[in-house]
């Protein structure tokens, strides 16, 4: 299984990656962390490791360690605007319960 960006996450990440002028991607991972157990990292890849999963959606490069990856294989990457908010929002069909903030997730 793969880990997607949808197109709004690709263009957004793509241009932050510009505006950065360095990084080759980027960098999914999960930590324990919050009430429900895990917690996603978000973050450019300045470089690739060999270990790593490595994905590519439209046009972006993404980067997994091996063990975040059973958490997020399958995981849709989104960015999405509500209001005056704008973030990416992970659709990971992982997971079976979350904390009410939103924060952590278990699976």
């Amino acid at each position: 299984m793969a880990v997607t960006l949808t197109e709004s996450a690709a263009r957004h990440i793509a241009a932050q990656l510009q505006r950065r002028g360095k990084g080759v991607g980027l960098r999914l991972g999960v930590r324990t962390s919050g009430c429900s157990g895990f917690a996603y990292q978000i973050d450019f890849a300045e470089q690739t490791d060999p270990a790593d999963a490595a994905f590519e959606s439209h046009g972006v490069k993404v980067f997994i360690d091996p063990k975040s990856l059973p958490f997020l294989e399958g995981t849709e990457l989104d960015f999405v605007r509500e209001g005056l908010n704008e973030g990416f929002k992970f659709n990971n069909p992982n997971v079976t319960a979350s904390c009410g903030c939103g924060e952590s997730f278990s699976v």
